[in-house]
């Protein structure tokens, strides 16, 4: 009996899932960690606590499993470990005390906008966007990277001496695992940095000036599938091969089987994040929208999978808001129910751009909105707004997506924590005109990566077999008629011109 253990780092919480050759879950172990928020704007973490809260529950996950099969160690029962993670998020360590600098800036994170107004300004947007497949946006990890060094006191110096190193959380997490001993990003979480060369698959000597950023800070780029490093025998209790790494969302497009051009995903976490495979040549986006690399296989000088991307900053983060911020709901479980209360919005529209709008509109001066509130508008009307607006930012997206392949878009398949909201998964098909599928499986980020380790080290013999393992949970199908969904594309759009450029 073999299984592969998944950690997903996630923007929110740590996990650890153990998949079996099936493909379904065997043990979960979650822990939350801290959000910090020094500035408006601003979204940091403590990497010491990502890596405590992950360590913690991959030792709880590999215990469970241990107890699942009445056995004395775990060892044995596991053939592979799998990284899938938040991407963008940055961390910078010393790489003599293994210690971080500060904390880790989250994707999330704009404080770097103005800066990146100016490099557009004058006129650096269409290198970057040639180079990376990437928009010269302050989501990305360069000019995270670029103010920690501007920033912390004497990190400029110490970098340039090569003393210090910087990678995505994956990287963060294998040098722990390691001991100190790798110091490597997959080819995924690296098309995400803005620094890295898609189309050469190299860190771009360019950008690194542009952005003013020692190579020697940067992980060495490894294939999402293969075996690339162990993991130290005191971490978790024997030694395991890493085998898969991803970042989330390029995790979850592989965990839902879009294997052949055309086949799109949307992932419904904290943020929402369409992708659609193009095959093995990256589309250059008209509309916007990101080309960036899916995964890359183990084989010398294979050539990657590329996707277009749409992101979205506020999906689940939204409900969180209800819940938190306005506390018109306990639970975020609870919006469903308190939505059905009314059949409408009654033309109110929420525009969660808390942390600017993403793609297409990539406005990170736009600022939440809500706009059409009449002495009617109760809570009820705020909790379907809210979901609405998740499945409205992602049929903008979906749109984009659909001009820029030239591929029109027969079905959307769904994960994430807000996929099981019927509700919500119903607004999505009736605004997109199109079916939305969720599969039995959800968990399709943490499967992903684990298919990526199982591929690699031979647990499942090829891509046909992961596809023939996707199975149906629902399917949703749209009821509004053309006319209907128009108009209610227009109106949002409308209440979008309303929060764009507010900070300007």
């Amino acid at each position: 009996m073999t299984h592969i253990l998944a950690l997903d780092q996630g923007t929110t919480s740590s996990r650890a899932i153990v998949f079996d050759h099936a493909g379904d879950p065997i043990v979960v172990a979650q822990r939350e960690f801290t959000q910090i928020f020094p500035r408006p704007g601003w979204v940091e973490h403590d990497p010491r606590e990502i890596w405590a809260t992950q360590h913690a529950v991959a030792l709880e996950a590999l215990q469970r499993l241990q107890e699942v099969h009445g056995a004395k160690s775990s060892e044995g029962l596991v053939s592979a470990l799998a990284i899938t993670n938040q991407r963008e998020t940055v961390v910078v360590w010393d790489r003599v005390t293994g210690q971080p600098i500060a904390n880790a800036i989250v994707w999330q994170d704009h404080r770097t906008t103005d800066w990146c107004d100016e490099l557009q300004a004058e006129g650096f947007e269409e290198r970057v966007r040639s180079k990376t497949g990437l928009l010269l946006d302050a989501y990305f990890s360069a000019t995270k990277i670029r103010w920690l060094l501007d920033t912390v006191p004497g990190a400029r110096e110490r970098a340039e001496r090569g003393r210090l190193a910087c990678g995505t959380v994956d990287s963060w997490l294998v040098w722990n695992l390691t001991g100190g001993a790798m110091h490597i990003t997959d080819a995924s979480n690296a098309s995400r940095t803005m620094l890295f060369n898609i189309h050469t698959l190299a860190w771009d000597e360019q950008l690194l000036d542009l952005f003013g950023i020692p190579a020697s800070m940067l992980p060495m780029v490894v294939p999402s599938s293969g075996v690339v490093a162990e993991t130290m025998s005191s971490v978790l209790g024997f030694p395991i091969p890493i085998a898969g790494i991803a970042g989330d969302q390029q995790a979850a497009t592989f965990g839902q089987a879009c294997f052949e051009p055309g086949m799109a995903k949307n992932t419904y976490g904290t943020g929402c994040f369409m992708l659609m495979n193009t095959g093995l040549r990256p589309v250059e986006s008209r509309s916007r929208l990101l080309t960036t690399i899916g995964w890359r296989g183990p084989e010398e000088g294979a050539t990657p999978a590329y996707c277009l991307e749409g992101a979205v900053f506020m999906a689940g983060a939204t409900v969180q808001w209800l819940r938190d911020g306005l506390q018109i709901i306990q639970a975020s479980a609870e919006v469903e129910s308190l939505a059905d209360q009314v059949d409408d919005t009654g033309d109110v529209y929420l525009v969660p751009a808390f942390s600017g709008l993403g793609a297409p509109y990539w406005d990170g001066h736009a600022r939440g909105t809500l706009v059409g509130m009449s002495r009617g508008t109760g809570r009820p009307h705020l909790a379907r707004a809210a979901l609405e607006a998740i499945a409205l930012q992602t049929a903008d997206v979906f749109e984009a997506m659909s001009e820029d392949s030239r591929i029109p878009l027969r079905e959307l398949r769904v994960d994430g924590g807000a996929s099981r909201n019927n509700m919500l998964m119903q607004m999505q098909a009736d605004f997109l005109g199109a079916p939305v599928v969720r599969p039995k499986v959800t968990e399709t980020t943490a499967l992903g990566a684990a298919y990526l380790a199982g591929l690699a080290t031979g647990m499942w013999s090829s891509a046909q077999e992961v596809s023939s393992m996707w199975k149906v949970d629902r399917k949703f199908e749209p009821t509004y008629s053309a006319d209907r969904r128009e108009e209610k594309l227009r109106r949002w759009r409308k209440a979008i011109e309303r929060a764009r450029s507010w900070t300007e």
